[in-house]
């Protein structure tokens, strides 16, 4: 279990409980807890594209503590469930603490189960980017540091890794941000769910000092910039560990 949850500060290293302690004892210091992309923009929608016809589709993403990303997008309008967990390594090592290390592979990472017919691939994407992480940041994101916080898009077919590989050459051409896109993008060999007390933190502790930090402004800047995206009420895991 994550150490002072009650200040929103898991266990992973000593540089994460360092970061968020400065930032709750000395406010002077929000500059350098701020993250990279605390003030978005809204991007350009991909050219390439998947269509809107079919059944559900899944994408997997990672970037960044995986509370965030489930948080924002169980705000998504035609995302049908957010499941917090872990991809790129072995499924033995599919587990909190082992996954903190940095040594497994693994990503915390985000399964998005979505409606094609209401929210595409691509705009899937556009979110990941503007308003869910920040491209720029190699192995880490605002506090969090490590390759288990990286940038990466785990693509589940060739039509996923065509999309993404345009989208990103596109916001490069486009100088969509100051600094270079660091974002992987690789093949999708599984995805593991993580256990279940992190599944929907983000909504059972919205005080938690690292969820007002880190996460709760993305939700806001969701709602802002892309107000046809917003759902207000989010969609969350019914049941999945006991």
């Amino acid at each position: 279990m994550p150490i002072f949850r009650n200040w929103g500060v898991r266990k992973s290293n000593s540089l994460k409980t360092v970061a968020l302690a400065a930032c709750a004892v000395l406010p002077l210091l929000s500059a350098a807890c701020a993250r990279a992309d605390e003030s978005p923009r809204a991007l350009p929608a991909p050219v390439l594209d998947n269509s809107r016809m079919g059944a559900t589709e899944t994408a997997v993403l990672s970037g960044g503590c995986f509370w965030g990303m489930q948080g924002v997008f169980e705000h998504v309008k035609g995302v049908r469930q957010v499941l917090a967990g872990y991809s790129g390594g072995q499924k033995n090592t599919a587990q909190y603490e082992q996954v903190s290390t940095g040594d497994t592979g693994h990503a915390e990472s985000v399964q998005i189960t979505f409606d094609p017919k209401q929210v595409t691939y691509g705009q899937i994407l556009k979110v990941y980017f503007s308003v869910a992480s920040d491209p720029t940041e190699l192995n880490r994101q605002g506090p969090d540091s490590g390759t288990q916080y990286r940038s990466d898009i785990f693509a589940a077919n060739d039509a996923q890794k065509r999309i993404a590989d345009a989208y990103i050459t596109q916001l490069e051409k486009a100088h969509a941000f100051a600094s270079p896109i660091v974002t992987r993008v690789d093949r999708l060999t599984a995805f593991y769910p993580a256990e279940g007390y992190h599944q929907d933190y983000l909504i059972h502790n919205p005080d938690s000092l690292y969820i007002v930090i880190n996460d709760q402004p993305k939700i806001g800047n969701l709602k802002r910039i892309y107000p046809a995206l917003y759902n207000d009420r989010p969609v969350m895991v019914a049941s999945l560990h006991s």
